[in-house]
């Protein structure tokens, strides 16, 4: 069994959704990412999932991906707590459990910002204010949880290139290719920017 370089844990977003080979199946930032870094195919474990939850990477995806834990993992999981049942308590503590349990001298942990989707659905604008609030408070526990963990975070949600439609798919969700392809970018950038690691 080979040695496991690269895990991705979350939702959708890590899945690769919205970023479609032509056989159907889905590239995603994940793949894309781990090239850029030199990881070869064999050594990535994609744990990502349709409609994940914080609450279900806790219940689903920590015990796997720490088994067998590699030096770089990537997270990116909340968006499914924000648009369904949201509790604001078990969100926030399910970002500590899930970043404290991943964190370690001998690991590079990284994620993302929430960036503005209620921008991107056909909402009426009392909903998508609500919604907008409730991003603004996940960015404020995700960067507070990140800080206190050591990992590494990407802004996009102020980023200007992830406003607007250009790299999202039609449903407003997921990206689309180039925004999953902009993404690795940002995030292989970030990454050989802040830690030991360096593409091979």
């Amino acid at each position: 069994m080979p040695a496991v370089r690269f895990t991705a844990l979350g939702d959708s977003f890590v899945e690769g959704r919205g970023d479609v080979a032509a056989d159907g199946t889905y590239i995603g930032w994940a793949s894309r990412f781990a090239r850029r870094m030199g990881v070869a195919a064999r050594e990535v474990r994609n744990l990502g999932a349709y409609q994940t939850t914080t609450q279900q990477v806790v219940d689903r995806q920590l015990r796997p991906a720490l088994a067998r834990k590699s030096p770089l993992i990537g997270v990116v999981v909340g968006v499914n707590d924000l648009v369904q049942d949201f509790d604001p308590d078990r969100f926030a503590r399910n970002l500590d459990t899930i970043f404290r349990s991943l964190a370690g001298l001998d690991t590079t942990v990284f994620t993302a910002s929430y960036p503005d989707i209620p921008a991107n659905l056909p909402l009426p604008e009392e909903f998508r204010g609500l919604l907008r609030e409730r991003f603004v408070f996940a960015n404020s526990v995700l960067r507070e949880v990140c800080e206190a963990t050591g990992t590494l975070h990407l802004d996009i949600a102020a980023h200007s290139d992830w406003a607007g439609r250009r790299l999202w798919s039609p449903d407003g969700l997921h990206p689309n290719a180039e925004g999953h392809r902009l993404f690795a970018e940002q995030m292989a950038d970030l990454v050989e920017r802040t830690s030991w690691l360096t593409a091979a």
